[in-house]
């Protein structure tokens, strides 16, 4: 039963469930088979709550929401669950066996939903790097090519659901978190616009409103479907993105219209050469939405090419950073070191130390003004933003991790990867990576469609047209169920 139900999405094992074809216990005992025998070779989950999937799984007490019985796995990053690990990739927090001591708003929202937890999956320490090789628990691999990189920071997640482990998983955003797994392992990954899902209770936003929380699957109805279920203000909000006319599944097959469309090809800021497969993979793109009737010209905002863009990210993290491990060393009842954390987070950390509450304040005005500029673009007569999701290929295992010798080298490679996704965490636009285009050597490389502020809509409408007209649900990476 375990590789007839792996290939179905969310949407259909869900209304297999519905019309009594199948359990909620069968599938979640499916999701662990799958999980057993493909996880040793890609370290994708990392902590394993099996026994208690089954006991909710079998529970008459789980909840009849859309997606009642589905297996779901959790990133081991920001969204934690009441009494379950949560480590965050650190060595510390994983030998200190620590627990969260409550489940986040985000959550209670997929409980609601009807998914079961069945675990928690490989993230980089901390989140901070675009790959998932954490010291902690070692490389996730990609389902693709075992020796490349799965992305990052929501890696396990990509692999777990590029191999058929489940349909979906949880991921988020804060420089490309979501689209750069989905763009590595074959999948599809929506970047939510800032405040569409609440980071509560315990916090209100995460670095200064860069981070946004979402899902990777297979299927664009799955991540509109999914967006329904975790889309929302919850109280204490700072701030929320604007309700939807209608529900987020309801774009799913809708006419797009024909839109404007600008391409962009080559890095922001032309201070680098982009590999020629995303080239490829954009220009494919724009030819694809071209007969789809759309008109797609060479055009980008302005602001993408602003040389001071990636220093202002790099403040933001860096305090982030500092104020991150000033928490951890209260949980943990003893003061952090550069011997518990890898070397570019310690660096970013130092970093932090010499930036001024005004240099902060500074930044944050700057981003504000920065979010301004590239909103003109879309305001001024353009829908949407075509460019790669990434500027190569998924790199080999190893290419990202910190060098303890040079670590400020690994950040340079990190941000230049990057360079076409952490933008729009800073001016927190809606952003979708959908799987076109395989190398030659079979290694998926995505496509990256970007919105005005809360336009998912649109991105969805447009997303499910492209899926129609360039399927990519029959493709299989080497190791699947």
């Amino acid at each position: 039963m375990s590789d007839d139900l792996a290939w179905l999405d969310a949407t259909a094992q869900a209304e297999l469930v519905r019309r009594g074809k199948v359990s909620p216990a069968q599938l979640v005992e499916a999701a662990i088979a799958r999980i057993e025998r493909l996880n040793p070779e890609l370290n994708a989950v990392i902590i394993p709550l099996f026994e208690k999937a089954r006991a909710e799984a079998a529970s008459p007490a789980l909840p009849d929401g859309p997606f009642r019985g589905v297996p779901f796995l959790l990133k081991d990053l920001i969204c934690y669950t009441a009494g379950d690990p949560h480590h965050m990739g650190t060595r510390f927090l994983r030998e200190l066996g620590f627990v969260a001591p409550m489940d986040t708003y985000l959550a209670e929202k997929f409980r609601a939903a009807g998914f079961v937890f069945l675990g928690k999956t490989n993230v980089p320490e901390l989140g901070t790097l675009p790959t998932t090789e954490p010291e902690s628990y070692g490389a996730s691999h990609n389902p693709w090519d075992t020796g490349h990189s799965t992305g990052g920071s929501s890696g396990g997640a990509a692999a777990a659901v590029a191999s058929g482990m489940v349909p979906a998983a949880h991921a988020s955003d804060g420089g490309g978190s979501i689209r750069i797994p989905a763009s590595e392992c074959g999948l599809v990954g929506l970047k939510p616009s800032r405040g569409r899902v609440s980071l509560g209770p315990g916090m209100g936003e995460a670095a200064g409103g860069l981070v946004i929380e979402g899902v990777v699957t297979r299927s664009v109805r799955d991540t509109a479907g999914i967006l329904d279920a975790i889309a929302g203000a919850m109280p204490g909000d700072p701030y929320s993105a604007p309700p939807p006319a209608r529900p987020f599944a309801a774009e799913v097959g809708a006419a797009p219209g024909r839109l404007r469309i600008g391409l962009l090809t080559r890095a922001p800021g032309g201070t680098f050469a982009l590999h020629a497969d995303t080239v490829a993979a954009a220009e494919g793109a724009a030819r694809l939405l071209g007969s789809l009737g759309h008109a797609v010209e060479p055009a980008h905002p302005e602001a993408l090419d602003d040389p001071e863009t990636n220093q202002h990210f790099t403040t933001m993290y860096a305090t982030t950073m500092e104020h991150t491990l000033e928490t951890l060393s209260t949980i943990i009842g003893r003061e952090l070191g550069p011997a518990d954390v890898d070397a570019l987070n310690w660096g970013m950390n130092e970093m932090a130390r010499g930036c001024s509450a005004a240099q902060y304040l500074a930044t944050r005005e700057w981003i504000a003004r920065y979010t301004r500029r590239m909103a003109s673009w879309w305001a001024g007569g353009f829908d949407l933003l075509l460019t790669p999701t990434l500027t190569a290929p998924p790199p080999p295992l190893g290419y990202l991790v910190p060098d303890p010798r040079d670590p400020i080298t690994t950040g340079v490679r990190a941000s230049q990867f990057a360079a076409f996704t952490l933008p729009f965490n800073m001016t927190g636009q809606p952003a979708i990576s959908l799987p076109l285009h395989w190398s030659a050597g079979g290694l998926p490389i995505g496509v990256q469609l970007v919105a005005a502020y809360g336009r998912e809509d649109l991105l969805l409408r447009i997303a499910a047209q492209l899926e129609v007209a360039h399927p990519w649900a029959d493709r299989r990476p080497p190791v699947h169920a």
